[in-house]
């Protein structure tokens, strides 16, 4: 577990767009708490929830209002590297997937607003893996909630495999975004996560393609979508 901060700069939020006291009041309290949402290239929801490891629940911290809306971007929440793009499962080598986040934020008057983020990554090594030792790279982008990108940061993930196919981590990052008063509220932004992934792998998963394994064969632990079979 690891703890990351970053901030954005105050100046890009000068003309950000205000809520009102109504609309604070009507927002659902589900952005307090955020798992397993994912968010396609077209901006809908994807239930994430299905057949997955829970996430040890963060404090509950005093919020003046919502909390920005958390999710995870359905074409960057899997990383699968394939030999010469092709898709099959003897191609695979280092896989991961980000199976779910939780989330709260605390904010007072015109304070910046303290958002805290805990992610579930699932990491995997199929047949082409060299090695025990991989780092992945994930971002996590602040926007004005269904417009502009406001920052955007990159993180490291080292994972140690230890000789087994499949690795569990959770990750705790800690964002700070500044208000232009006390009327913006937390649900003018929106903050999506997602592994870095090359153009081919982003199209993968833009397709919903999934490995199958053929009758008869048994399943091995490196097949993927990693980590494990789904």
């Amino acid at each position: 577990m690891r703890r990351v901060f970053f901030a954005l700069a105050a100046a890009a939020l000068a003309s950000g767009t205000l809520a009102t006291v109504a609309e604070a009041q009507v927002a659902t309290r589900g952005s307090r708490s955020t798992e397993g949402r994912r968010e396609t290239a077209d901006g809908t929801d994807q239930d994430a929830n299905r057949n997955r490891p829970r996430i040890q629940p963060l404090r509950r911290r005093a919020a003046a209002g919502p909390c920005p809306y958390v999710k995870i971007l359905y074409e960057g929440a899997r990383y699968v590297e394939l030999a010469d793009n092709r898709p099959s499962m003897q191609n695979v080598g280092f896989t991961g997937e980000i199976e779910g986040l939780v989330s709260d934020c605390a904010y007072q008057s015109d304070e910046p607003i303290t958002l805290e983020i805990r992610t579930l990554f699932n990491l995997g090594r199929g047949p082409q893996a060299q090695g025990d030792q991989r780092t992945y790279r994930y971002w996590i982008a602040v926007t004005e909630r269904n417009r502009a990108v406001l920052a955007k940061e990159y993180f490291d993930l080292p994972v140690n495999f230890e000789g087994q196919q499949t690795a569990s981590m959770t990750q705790d990052n800690t964002i700070l975004i500044p208000r232009a008063s006390a009327t913006v509220a937390g649900d003018n932004f929106e903050v999506l996560i997602g592994f870095e992934v090359t153009p081919e792998m982003a199209e993968f998963n833009r397709s919903g393609s999934r490995f199958r394994i053929p009758a008869g064969q048994p399943q091995t632990p490196a097949t993927p979508p990693a980590p494990g079979a789904q």
